[in-house]
């Protein structure tokens, strides 16, 4: 009977960490073949996939290029369903000469300026101190910031109306950008909320230690690290005041004192109908909103997945 060799304790501990190692590298191997077998599709699969994304596309795309190329008609011929036989760009100088459009787009610039501005930063000090600190009616408040959104805006345009009223503010732009933040900040607000609890805590704790006040932690070290968030607060609130239409309507009568949205209305009307100068003028407002959605798009995705996941 042979004697079994005695067991070297630090040769064990030498060669566990290496075995550990190629046991690691083999399990990731696995797991990326595993991967690379489950993203393998049929040909047709691929096919009929490849066919529904530009068929997506095509029908998301054909309102937009439709209105662009009414804008393109010659006159009288707007609402004729062949395309454009001898293009011009006629519309958009009658638009810019003949009309107010350029008023209108100085009060909506204006508007969805200040909404966007203010709304960020009503959105970003409540979101932080609802986030960071514990006070009596901490949560009714945020119900009660949740609860407004609840009301349709056609139950809401006549106790605005009568509140701006008392205030004299109807058909000022002052009392429009009140009327947008009371859409924007609370649904932002919850946004920010989300957001600031993502980052942690230890970040307020160096900034006190440091000899910041709750106001300059939040401004120096958390809100540059929120700026996904605050993308998403900013691009709804610009859309929130750039886009809306019934507020717009009811609370600017003077055609100096119109918005966008509001002014179009002039173009196609129980009086009037003038196809040409609306689909003109949808082009020109389009573009506003298409360059935020770029500044900030390489955010939204980021700003609104915030909070979802621990």
């Amino acid at each position: 009977m042979g004697r079994d060799h005695p067991v070297d304790p630090r040769g064990v501990r030498r060669v566990l960490p290496a075995l550990a190692a190629q046991a690691r590298r083999g399990v990731v191997t696995v797991a990326k073949n595993n991967a690379v077998q489950g993203r393998k599709r049929s040909l047709g699969a691929s096919a009929a996939l490849h066919a529904g994304l530009i068929a997506a596309s095509v029908i998301s795309a054909f309102p937009v290029l439709w209105i662009f190329l009414t804008s393109l008609k010659p006159a009288g011929h707007e609402t004729s369903s062949k395309f454009v036989d001898h293009p011009s760009f006629a519309a958009y100088g009658d638009l810019l000469s003949h009309t107010k459009f350029l008023t209108w787009f100085g009060n909506s610039v204006l508007v969805a300026g200040c909404t966007t501005v203010v709304g960020c930063f009503l959105a970003a000090t409540t979101g932080y101190a609802v986030s960071r600190f514990r006070f009596p009616g901490m949560r009714p408040v945020m119900w009660t910031l949740l609860i407004t959104q609840m009301f349709p805006v056609a139950i809401l345009i006549v106790p605005l109306y009568q509140l701006l009223a008392k205030l004299q503010l109807l058909n000022q732009p002052t009392g429009l950008i009140l009327t947008y933040l009371t859409i924007a900040v609370p649904f932002s607000a919850w946004t920010m909320k989300g957001y600031f609890d993502t980052i942690p805590t230890e970040i307020d704790e160096a900034g006190r230690i440091d000899g910041l006040n709750p106001f300059g932690t939040f401004w120096r070290l958390i809100l540059p690290l929120a700026r996904p968030g605050l993308a998403v607060t900013a691009f709804y609130s610009f859309i929130t005041a750039w886009g809306e239409v019934a507020y717009a309507t009811q609370f600017m009568t003077g055609t100096d004192k119109m918005t966008l949205s509001a002014g179009m209305q002039t173009f196609v009307n129980q009086y009037s109908e003038n196809w040409s100068m609306m689909s003109t003028a949808s082009v020109l407002i389009a573009i506003p909103a298409a360059v935020v959605f770029l500044l900030v798009q390489r955010h939204l995705v980021a700003g609104q997945t915030a909070g979802s996941v621990k």
